[in-house]
């Protein structure tokens, strides 16, 4: 069996995204990467220990993680089970009890319920950061802090945050930064290019890219890697041999589909912009987007996620929304197909009412995941929603 161990660093992201990590197996020579469904293999003294599904070590688990790290330029990467467990692992990982956290306030409602309910059992505190300047960031941090963890753009309002400026306060004050890297993908956004030090996806959504699978990604260099797969191994939160081949094949595609994602997000952000019955577009492509010039700085696509407060209240949103022929109203996001929910009812539902408020999630608030159908029909859609 043959492996591809070339990161290809010298090749472009759609080249990536099709050759790195592939294991060709030299019985069969085909030109994919196999299935291994075995969760019990052969001992072998001396040669690379025991292979083990939990362990991570599998060639079809190996392989959708290469092809991953690959495009995130990083030096080592696990699959897991699904996002939450790349980042509890990931978080559990990087902190000893008594340990302190900065967390962005404004991160994904799953995550912000697990720091919220779930850290101080463990004896790790943490401190919310409602602002995304790096200044409030900075201030949060204590003598015992040992995290900082962030989105960008973030989930639901696509609040955006310096990654330059993050990764040297990181740096200066010895702290280990954490990004969910989820709505950019490795094609808009290289954190590690900036000195970010982990790398998180729910690749549930843009990486799967087709609503049929649930899995998550860390990645960082392999001395934070080494600590991650021993928590996570610990843990348990494998990713099964078929779902990690369809997550690598679905990454093959990834480049493609996000063309496609970045074009239709930023001309349905563009229409809705400045409609009279819209009163607020979030989208990063938007030149009077807070974080423009740093999305502008650090991004290469401004991605398919947006979100807006149409006109009325949560009553008359939910009108517009049912109207919608090409929108699903669906959890979750990423997919090739577009879809639209209310963050107050899915991906924050679990954070009080009152949080919400704080955070600006109100419950008019309507998150879309824009797919890769034709551009003027997803318009189409939208103009015929709001008119009715």
């Amino acid at each position: 069996m043959n492996r591809k161990d070339n990161p290809m660093q010298n090749f472009s992201p759609l080249t990536k995204c099709v050759h790195s990590g592939t294991y060709q197996d030299e019985t069969s020579r085909g030109v994919t990467t196999p299935i291994y469904t075995s969760s019990s293999y052969r001992f072998v003294r001396g040669e690379g220990g025991v292979c083990y599904p939990r362990y991570y070590n599998i060639p079809t688990q190996k392989a959708a993680a290469d092809k991953i790290a690959a495009l995130e330029n990083a030096e080592a990467a696990l699959v897991l089970a699904s996002g939450m467990a790349a980042v509890t692992s990931s978080l559990l990982s990087l902190m000893e009890a008594g340990d302190h956290a900065v967390v962005q306030a404004g991160v994904y409602g799953g995550t912000h319920h697990f720091v919220a309910s779930e850290m101080s059992r463990f004896n790790l505190e943490f401190t919310l950061v409602s602002s995304n300047e790096p200044a409030d960031f900075e201030a949060a941090v204590r003598d015992n802090t040992k995290v900082l963890y962030f989105e960008t753009p973030t989930n639901p309002l696509l609040h955006v945050v310096d990654l330059d400026a993050l990764a040297d306060l990181a740096k200066r004050r010895n702290l280990t930064s954490v990004i969910d890297n989820t709505f950019a993908t490795p094609i808009n956004q290289n954190p590690l290019d900036h000195g970010i030090d982990v790398v998180l996806h729910s690749g549930t959504k843009y990486l799967g890219g087709h609503s049929d699978l649930c899995c998550g990604v860390a990645l960082s260099r392999s001395e934070l890697m080494s600590r991650i797969h021993e928590t996570s191994v610990n843990l348990g939160g494998v990713l099964g041999a078929p779902e990690c081949y369809r997550l690598e094949r679905s990454l093959m595609t990834l480049g493609l589909r996000m063309a496609q994602h970045n074009k239709n997000g930023l001309a349905l952000a563009e229409f809705l912009h400045g409609h009279p019955g819209v009163r607020k577009v979030y989208y990063p492509g938007l030149s009077d987007h807070p974080g423009y010039e740093i999305a502008k700085r650090q991004m290469r696509g401004f991605g398919g996620m947006l979100s807006v407060e149409l006109d009325g209240d949560q009553d008359a949103a939910l009108a517009a929304v049912e109207r919608l022929e090409l929108f699903t109203h669906a959890v979750s996001l990423g997919g090739v197909e577009s879809l639209v929910c209310f963050p107050c009812w899915t991906s924050h539902a679990k954070v009080s009412a009152e949080e919400r408020a704080a955070l600006g999630i109100s419950d008019s608030l309507v998150r879309v995941s824009v797919g890769i159908e034709d551009t003027n029909d997803l318009i189409e859609d939208w103009k015929r929603a709001l008119e009715g």
